[in-house]
């Protein structure tokens, strides 16, 4: 593996995403715009529930959870789109780059894409609604974590589409986030779904994330079994993508598609 490539691909991103005004805009435009309505949301149901009214931005906190997870989702998706449309995939083979230089660089570019919308996101939140992230304490960077494997690992199985589909498999990385959102339960309690939607919930490592953001700001204790069965999933979920991305890969190569994947 070589670093020198990795800081390459690395620094092609970077650079596309820093001397472009409106790229930079657009990544803290929206979720500077999401938190605050969900903020004032946040203070309507603290006021008028009683599930909320002990724990003021408990919506908030989750609010900024998910976005850092779909910040993260979608920005490794665009990173990899980025060599799609420019045509610029296969080129990539001439450094000669390996496919796991190439997925760890977008990781690394995807990370700092999604601080950049989200830092003034989370600063926005202590004056306008005095609540703060930190208030989750130390677990809080399990949570992050988790939830940045997890959003990288949706990235992967979209991009692994993308190699095996081609371009219109591009609707599925917008819409993936949106699917998934509902078992996620970001804003409710699984006790919500129905018992179907639970058995396929607990499949999945955000209801142990969010289940456990509301366990900590509302009953104020840390139950690090959820942490670590987010974890735990999020490993198999990134082995498992990791594997369909080499398998679409070689199978691109060997129709002679990847040649043509950005036309």
């Amino acid at each position: 593996m070589n670093f020198v490539r990795i800081y390459g691909l690395f620094l092609r991103h970077f650079y596309l995403i820093t001397r472009s005004f409106p790229r930079i805009l657009d990544l803290i435009y929206w979720p500077s715009i999401q938190i605050t309505l969900w903020g004032f949301i946040s203070n309507f149901f603290a006021a008028h529930s009683t599930y909320y009214g002990s724990a003021v931005g408990v919506i908030l906190s989750c609010a900024i959870l998910y976005d850092f997870l779909f910040r993260t989702s979608i920005g490794f998706n665009m990173l990899f789109l980025e060599e799609i449309w420019s045509r610029n995939f296969t080129n990539l083979f001439i450094a000669p780059m390996k496919i796991s230089e190439i997925i760890i660089s977008l990781v690394i570019t995807a990370l700092i894409r999604a601080l950049i919308g989200l830092i003034p996101a989370i600063l926005l939140t202590s004056p306008l609604f005095g609540i703060s992230l930190l208030d989750l304490g130390v677990p809080l960077a399990f949570l992050f974590l988790s939830l940045y494997i997890f959003g990288i690992t949706l990235g992967i199985f979209v991009s692994a589409g993308l190699l095996r589909f081609g371009p219109s498999f591009e609707n599925i990385a917008w819409s993936t986030m949106f699917l998934l959102a509902p078992f996620g339960c970001i804003y409710y309690p699984i006790e919500t779904l129905p018992n179907f939607f639970q058995f396929i919930a607990y499949a999945l490592p955000l209801v142990y994330i969010f289940e456990e953001t509301r366990n900590i700001l509302i009953n104020g204790l840390v139950n690090y079994d959820n942490i670590l069965n987010a974890l735990y999933l999020n490993g198999l979920y990134m082995f498992f993508a990791i594997s369909i991305f080499y398998y679409s890969f070689s199978k691109a190569r060997e129709k002679g598609t990847l040649i043509n994947i950005g036309e």
